[in-house]
């Protein structure tokens, strides 16, 4: 039995206490957020026996193992840094932190720990990119340009829910981390052209309001990414696959052809919730006692080539 502790009980922090309930193998034990009120209360409404308002209070458990941070942004790499100076495995929402060196050291306190430590990076493992990856995978179709469309009507800062937000996210940092990286992982292949460009920031949050990246692999597969968080209309990321042998598209766990003819993902895993997804094959990395398929080592390329973006960005 994997003991593990939910730190930031928002909304993707729910969604990863809904996924590890139906995970084998797996017990939540504690709940951590700093207004302990939430906590207590998340706790309760999930049968969690421990409520914590610090997160060195969860790493002093001996019923911890592991310790799921969906925190904001901002303190993701000195948390999970402190996860495994503790002897605690870490799987960190995405993105493991919003700077090159920040991610590099999470590397090198993963590399002298050896424990697992796992990042959100939720689209290698939504049912219909797994689909696509298989294909790939057997040889029966090979990636010539990948469209994305990310679009967002956030004119305010708030989370999934609609609730006021304590931080901000970020276009690059957090947005593009699920695609470059899922071109990446789709393709086999690492980046040597990108070429990124931004509008407008926010007057208040401070971060771009709308941003276009283009990056090519060695072989010359192309992929094009748009975001905007003023898209007043249909909302989340669209991914074209435009392929040797066939178009596909795939929003999240769905996906067709490029005649819009549904394809039947339903089993390609045990679950069609990426997040449930995601949370199995980290607790199966510590029970096996290997790296997991989203681990920090096989992502740190992802955030290299943000770094890269950002230095175009003049930052």
């Amino acid at each position: 039995m994997t003991n593990i502790a939910v730190a930031g009980p928002g909304a993707f922090g729910r969604k990863h206490l809904n996924g590890l309930k139906n995970i084998d193998g797996a017990e939540v034990t504690a709940i951590v957020d700093p207004n302990v009120e939430l906590a207590t209360r998340v706790a309760q409404e999930y049968g969690v026996p421990n409520a914590f308002g610090s997160l060195d209070d969860a790493l002093e458990r001996d019923d911890v193992d592991a310790v799921i941070l969906a925190t904001p942004t901002q303190i993701h790499a000195e948390q999970a840094i402190r996860c495994m100076r503790a002897g605690k495995h870490v799987e960190v929402e995405i993105p493991v932190a919003d700077s090159l060196a920040d991610a590099e050291e999470v590397l090198k306190v993963q590399q002298e720990t050896g424990l697992v430590c796992a990042v959100g990076h939720v689209r290698r493992f939504n049912p219909s990119h797994q689909w696509m990856h298989k294909k790939i995978e057997a040889g029966e179709i090979t990636i010539q340009q990948m469209d994305v469309q990310t679009y967002f009507f956030r004119r305010s800062n708030l989370n999934a829910l609609g609730e006021p937000r304590s931080w901000t996210d970020h276009l690059l940092w957090h947005h593009a981390a699920h695609t470059i990286d899922l071109f990446q992982y789709q393709t086999g292949e690492k980046i040597v052209a990108v070429n990124g460009i931004e509008g407008p920031h926010h007057p208040e949050l401070g971060s771009a309001m709308d941003m276009s990246i283009q990056m090519k692999t060695e072989s010359g597969a192309i992929r094009t990414l748009s975001m905007s968080v003023k898209n007043d209309g249909p909302l989340g990321s669209f991914i074209r696959y435009i392929c040797d042998n066939g178009t596909y598209l795939a929003r999240y766990d769905d996906l067709v052809d490029g005649y819009d003819k549904d394809i039947d993902v339903t089993n390609v895993d045990v679950s069609m919730d990426g997040i449930e997804l995601m949370d199995r094959e980290f607790v199966a990395a510590i029970n096996e006692g290997r790296e997991s398929r989203a681990s920090i080592s096989q992502l740190i390329d992802c955030y290299r080539v943000l770094h890269e973006v950002e230095q175009q960005f003049g930052a």
